[in-house]
């Protein structure tokens, strides 16, 4: 008994460390991308990470988001005090998000329209709110902002939060569910291939070119993406179209030229979540159509299976 319970431990200990050196490098390269005082960025990986995290292993994952939200922060900010406290928001927000989520019923699959719904304005929009108000606010409260850069840097904060919900998540559930399709015939793969280098493609140039009307173009892959693949080929291809705007942003090239911050994050943050919920709830709604479609092919079966077997039975009643 000793020696089972050692071996949870151990393994809940390294599950514990895993979620926060991922969280960690998470950080890393959301930090490439920062806007606001070194720490606020437009897209913040490491959410998507740690509410990923809790939805597969549980609460016990907790210590791990904590500690790596902790080490982040540690060169970031202005005091113990404070490092602290943008540790613990960080901490509460995914934990609150999965509260909710388990609440509401969410499958991981995300294959149903309740659940995109559910990720959108429970876990990124609701859940984030508690990460974007205490970080901002303890900056604030302790002098690293002015009070009237509460409002910007928090809406910098919770859009980049709820991005990396958003975003990232999603593409973590999948990868957690990827298996390699031994049965896929050749023109499948063309075809996933063809879509990858064609939304790559074009959103480079959507993000190289001035004015902002071209960056729909890279709609009609997203749309491509769940109609063809499901949540398999939409998230990836919402993570792409939306990893390359922001770095075009940070550029300040293409659309993103020539304007002030506030401009910039509007635009950014409007199209990469018009993107993203384009990808995930189209996904959503061609898997339930196809899993009905499925049913009722099921049910039909069925059915002829019993009318063939009543046949005979009236074919051999000399009553009739």
């Amino acid at each position: 008994m000793r020696t089972a319970e050692i071996s949870r431990y151990g393994s809940a200990a390294l599950w514990i460390l895993a979620v926060a050196a991922v969280y960690y490098g998470a950080a890393r390269l959301g930090l490439l991308q920062q806007l606001v005082r070194g720490q606020v960025t437009p897209l913040w990986p490491p959410t998507g990470v740690a509410l990923a995290g809790l939805l597969v292993f549980g609460l016990r994952i907790w210590p791990g988001i904590a500690l790596g939200a902790l080490l982040v922060n540690a060169s970031l900010g202005p005091s113990v005090l404070a490092v602290l406290a943008i540790a613990a928001g960080n901490t509460l927000a995914p934990v609150c998000a999965y509260l909710l989520l388990r609440r509401a019923r969410f499958r991981e699959e995300l294959d149903r329209l309740r659940d995109v719904l559910a990720l959108v304005f429970l876990g990124a929009l609701a859940g984030m709110l508690i990460s974007s108000t205490a970080g901002s606010g303890v900056l604030v409260l302790a002098g690293a902002l002015d009070a009237s850069e509460f409002w910007p840097t928090w809406s910098v904060w919770w859009t980049g939060d709820a991005m990396g919900v958003l975003v990232v998540t999603p593409f973590l559930l999948v990868l957690r569910r990827a298996r390699w399709p031994h049965e896929t015939g050749i023109g499948r793969w063309i075809e996933g291939a063809a879509l990858v280098v064609g939304t790559i493609l074009v959103t480079i140039l959507a993000t190289s070119t001035t004015g902002s009307t071209l960056l729909f173009l890279t709609f009609p892959f997203l749309i491509w993406a769940a109609f063809r693949f499901q949540l398999a080929g939409a998230a990836p291809c919402a993570l792409a179209v939306s990893t390359l705007t922001i770095l075009a942003a940070a550029r300040e090239d293409g659309p993103f030229a020539g304007r002030d911050l506030f401009t910039n994050m509007v635009t950014l943050q409007a199209f990469n979540g018009a993107a993203a919920l384009t990808a995930l709830l189209l996904a959503a709604v061609i898997t339930e159509r196809n899993e009905t479609h499925e049913e009722i092919k099921r049910v039909c079966s069925r059915l002829a299976e019993m009318v063939a077997g009543v046949e005979p039975h009236e074919r051999a009643d000399p009553d009739r």
